[in-house]
């Protein structure tokens, strides 16, 4: 109590947003980023027979956000693999989670409570990149707002928005699991902060930014811990959309749920009535056809 009262909301923000993310936080959101990669189907094997593909498969989910970025900005798309010390790193923690005996360190780092703090330094890091690619992209486009938004978006979320690129380099081709018709919690809570950075940035939220970076990072942190500690692929947005966008559009956003960017296959909710009718028409044939058989049978 008597720490919290000595600091106050402003010094205690201005502090945590000076808090350095090498190498420990970077290191979380390594390896979650490439836990998610191993979870998806055939990564092991890929990583057997292909190792190269999949270790860029790998940087993909750790950088992918800052090429996205650099292309929108028209800067060089590799200008980040010149950090020696992160794509080692992040090339260490591949090889850990791919190939380490007895899968010890893949074990150890999928136990849910370590699990859970990793989680959480990701969202740190992911919040401090939205904040960061909204502050570079002011520098060259002073007034663009939608060009801060979108930095700002795929700062946070660019992983997930190149996902059928990343497919791609796995032999994939799943144009359905677009990232973009099916928003997960963080790329839709990316560009929800997108918004709220950019409004900072231009003056329009009097709050400063130290202090946005800290709310909005206990709020992405409590979120993503509780999602994955429950193994819940719902959103905290699903609500509120549900009340305005079948006033803005006519219908809610969204009615085919999908989970987290990482964790598997998207699947559609509009095929539905489709698939349940093919089996009841099948089975009339097939039941056709017996009737059929009983006949020849009978005859």
């Amino acid at each position: 109590m008597e720490l919290l009262s000595a600091l106050s909301l402003g010094e205690l923000a201005l502090s945590f947003s000076r808090v350095p993310l090498f190498p420990v936080f970077d290191l979380s959101y390594f390896i979650v980023s490439i836990l998610y990669l191993k979870y998806e189907p055939g990564a092991v094997e890929l990583s057997r027979r292909h190792p190269m593909a999949s270790w860029l498969c790998a940087m993909l989910h750790c950088f992918g956000s800052y090429i996205l970025a650099d292309l929108l900005l028209g800067e060089p798309l590799i200008d980040y693999f010149s950090n020696n010390s992160s794509i080692l790193l992040a090339s260490a923690v591949w090889y850990l989670i791919f190939f380490c005996p007895l899968d010890l360190f893949y074990k150890c780092v999928c136990f849910l409570p370590v699990k859970l703090i990793f989680v959480a330094m990701k969202e740190v890091v992911r919040v401090r990149k939205i904040a960061v690619g909204i502050h570079h992209a002011h520098h060259h486009y002073h007034h663009g707002w939608f060009v801060m938004i979108a930095t700002g978006w795929v700062k946070g979320s660019g992983v997930a928005l190149m996902s059928n690129f990343e497919q791609l380099l796995r032999g994939i081709w799943k144009p359905e699991t677009n990232e973009i018709l099916h928003m997960s919690f963080p790329t839709k809570a990316s560009l929800y902060g997108a918004v709220l950075f950019t409004l900072q940035q231009t003056r329009w939220l009097p709050v400063s930014k130290a202090t946005l970076i800290f709310i909005f990072t206990m709020f992405m942190v409590s979120c993503k811990v509780f999602l994955t500690a429950t193994h819940s692929h719902s959103s905290p947005f699903d609500v509120l959309e549900g009340y305005i966008c079948p006033v803005l559009f006519g219908a809610a956003c969204g009615g085919d749920h999908h989970h987290d960017n990482h964790g598997g296959p998207h699947g559609g909710g509009g095929p539905g009535p489709q698939h349940s009718a093919m089996p009841a028409k099948s089975k009339e044939e097939l039941s056709e056809g017996s009737r059929k058989k009983k006949t020849k049978k009978a005859d």
